[in-house]
């Protein structure tokens, strides 16, 4: 995300990627003003001329929205912001609609200024431009499966199979001919995909994996390469990488790393009774204390206004954390530390001591 301008309740950017897209689905509040450019039919210019129905001309102009709500599906190229037209040519108090993709500038007003989780977000979003992508490619003898760590999640780049068709020779020759075959392809590939820059990860619990990267090295690739076993194949490889810290020296400061590492802290702390508080009662009680060092929870329950805890919305009661010295550290649904950490009510928090 490139940030253009920024102010205490004022906002504008130049989307860079689709993390980005995920950052502003968070940041289009109801009630927020969004504005950038679109087009309306400007119906003074519509009518009958020479006995035929002319159409309205469509008008390029800047609008700005009052946000009711926006449609976002994980990794989508395209967020959709519903709203209500507050500024504009014409039309003012019409219904319109925003498609916001890669490339566009868009400028957020947030009456009243920008609540610490925002700002945390945009910190991150800008934080994160500046990082490097890294991929990863779990490898098995028949399949590889392409994804690119980002901000929140990892997101699915291809998929390549060998699976299926064909009769059996018993010939070994020709089995290992068609796998060879199949990684020389592969390795073409995922240089076609990936930027040059970008590091690859490739993991895998067989040797699969060895072959890839001599594939890739012999076709003279340029991008940095690590090949690091798995116990397991499949997404849950690429999971694992993720949560055992197995490409620490490429993921280390990555957002991702550290949102599993801390969830995968709280889980083991769970297993053995320690300084760990989930549950709203217990969180409840821990923020009385002065207790929690870190809280994790779902970004979409930090922001939902109808979820309350004592008393107040999620987003008011993790306020206090600043002033006790804990950390807020928000999270996503698009991993399985993550699915994990929804199935327990989207919150836990790592203490300072045992309650």
């Amino acid at each position: 995300m490139k940030i253009i301008k920024q102010a205490a309740d004022l906002l504008r950017v130049r989307v860079t990627s689709t993390d980005d897209l995920w950052t502003l689905s968070q940041l289009c509040r109801a009630g927020r003003r969004l504005g950038m450019l679109g087009e309306r039919r400007d119906q003074t210019t519509g009518g009958v001329e020479g006995g035929r129905a002319k159409a309205a001309a469509r008008k390029r102009m800047w609008i700005v929205l009052e946000i009711q709500h926006v449609e976002y599906q994980t990794f989508s190229d395209t967020l959709r912001a519903h709203g209500i037209i507050h500024q504009a040519d014409f039309d003012k108090g019409s219904h319109h609609t925003h498609v916001i993709s890669v490339g566009d500038e868009v400028e957020l007003t947030c009456e009243g200024g920008w609540p610490t989780e925002d700002k945390q977000l945009i910190a991150e979003s800008k934080r994160h431009s500046r990082e490097s992508r890294v991929a990863i490619a779990v490898t098995e003898a028949d399949e590889v499966l392409l994804y690119e760590v980002t901000m929140h999640g990892l997101r699915d780049v291809a998929q390549f199979t060998m699976r299926g068709g064909g009769k059996y020779t018993g010939s070994t020759e020709a089995s290992t001919s068609v796998r060879s075959g199949f990684m020389k392809q592969v390795a073409s590939e995922v240089d076609l995909q990936l930027d040059d820059a970008i590091p690859l990860v490739i993991c895998g619990p067989g040797m699969a994996r060895d072959r890839l990267s001599e594939m890739l090295r012999g076709q003279g690739t340029k991008r940095e390469l690590r090949s690091i076993a798995t116990s397991i194949g499949g997404h849950a490889a690429a999971n694992e990488v993720l949560r055992e810290g197995l490409a620490a020296e490429l993921l280390a400061d990555h957002s991702l790393t550290k949102q599993i590492t801390l969830l995968e802290e709280a889980f083991r702390r769970m297993v053995k009774g320690g300084e760990v508080a989930y549950g709203e009662d217990v969180l409840v009680r821990a923020m009385e204390q002065g207790a929690i060092e870190t809280l994790l929870i779902l970004a979409d329950k930090l922001r939902d206004e109808d979820e309350l805890i004592d008393g107040v919305t999620w987003s008011g009661w993790c306020s206090r954390l600043s002033n006790l010295g804990g950390e807020l550290v928000q999270c996503t649904e698009d991993h399985d530390a993550g699915l994990q950490l929804a199935g327990m009510g989207g919150a836990i928090a790592l203490l300072r001591y045992v309650l």
